[in-house]
This record gives C-alpha cells, structure tokens and sequence, in this order.
C-alpha cells in the first residue's frame, strides 16, 4: 500500500502536532480527522472551563451580597436601642433590606449558578479527555494501526465527542472569545516539547 510523509498538523497558537511520517495513504485521512477531533475538543474544554469561570463569578457576586444584606438587616432591627438607624426607622430599613437579600436569594436560587459552574468545569474536563486521547491516537497509536483498527479507534472517539457535545451545556459567546484568546494568543495547554523545548535528551 502506498505510503505518504504525513505532516498534518492541528491547532493555531500552540505547539502543533503532527501525524508520524511514512503512514499508509488511507490511514492519513483517518488521522487528519482525529486532528480535528483533537482541535474541537481542546477548544470545547478551554470554552467550559471560562463558562465555569463566569458561572463562578455570577455565584460570587450574586451570594456575597445577599449574605451581607440579610446580615445588616438583622443588626438593624436587633442591634439599635433607637428607633432609627441612620436617620431611617429600624423597621423600614431592616425590611427593606431583608427584602432585597432575598430578591437576591431567589435570583441565585433559579440561575443555579453553583451547578452550572461544576457542570461546566467536568463537561471541560471530559473534553480535555477527550483531547488527550486524539492526541495519542494521531501523534501514537495510528502508527500501529492498519485501515481496519485505525477507523474502529476514531468512531470511539467520533462517538465521544458526540455525546459530550449533546449533555454540555453550550457556552456563551464570551467564554468561546476567552478560549480563542487563550489558545490562539496565550498558547493556553502548550508543552514545551511541542515548541522544541525538549526532546528527552541530554545535552552536553
């Protein structure tokens, strides 16, 4: 069978990989497609794990303030012999404030911001995993695969990304800018043997 030097690469603004050299010429499309899966997994992973990021934020500064608020507004109707606090009566200020502790409370409570946060962090979790494992299959594995096995190992993959894709919540477009930005222009998940910083030997 007809064998090609393979130099396909993947993903912009980090080391690239690259299929092995000398791979059979109907084994190559089989890794340019585990590339693929490769470069939409890592940038499925790096957009959950901003979304976690902003569903963090969100829990923080919806949370903190309504514990805050629900705070001061028992010390001012329990902690002030007067009648009034700050020139506003204890009962109309604890109240008030009572009140928009649990406007807050409710909003936390139907955003479920907390959840969506984990949810987010595994869904990019599973994604890193899933990057992780085109990787080695592209970069590895092909190389002792024939046509047969080689397309049995990229429907396992093809199948994962699937699945995850139908049960991750979709991130906003914020979060995918944020991952742009991290692979294209922070060199986000880059390794220092694919820049050529290391090839597992000494120098001397």
């Amino acid at each position: 069978m007809r064998r090609e030097n393979a130099r396909s690469t993947a993903v912009r603004g980090q080391g690239q990989i690259s299929l092995p050299v000398d791979l059979s010429s109907d084994v190559v499309a089989i890794g340019q497609e585990a590339l693929r899966i490769h470069e939409s997994a890592q940038y499925s992973a790096q957009a959950q794990f901003e979304q976690a990021k902003i569903w963090r934020s969100i829990n923080l500064w919806l949370g903190a303030p309504a514990a805050v608020l629900a705070a001061v507004a028992g010390s001012a109707i329990l902690g002030s012999d007067s009648g009034e606090l700050f020139g506003v009566s204890r009962v109309v200020l604890g109240g008030t404030l009572a009140l928009s502790s649990a406007a807050l409370t409710a909003i936390l409570t139907t955003v479920n911001a907390s959840r969506r946060q984990t949810q987010s962090q595994s869904s990019g979790n599973a994604f890193l995993q899933l990057q992780t494992a085109a990787r080695q299959f592209a970069t590895i594995h092909i190389s002792n695969l024939d046509y047969a096995d080689a397309c049995k190992e990229l429907e396992g993959l093809t199948t994962s990304r699937d699945e995850l894709n139908k049960t991750a919540d979709v991130p906003g477009k914020s979060a995918y800018r944020r991952a742009r930005k991290n692979i294209n222009q922070d060199g986000g998940q880059s390794y220092a043997v694919d820049e050529g910083g290391s090839h597992g030997e000494d120098s001397n």
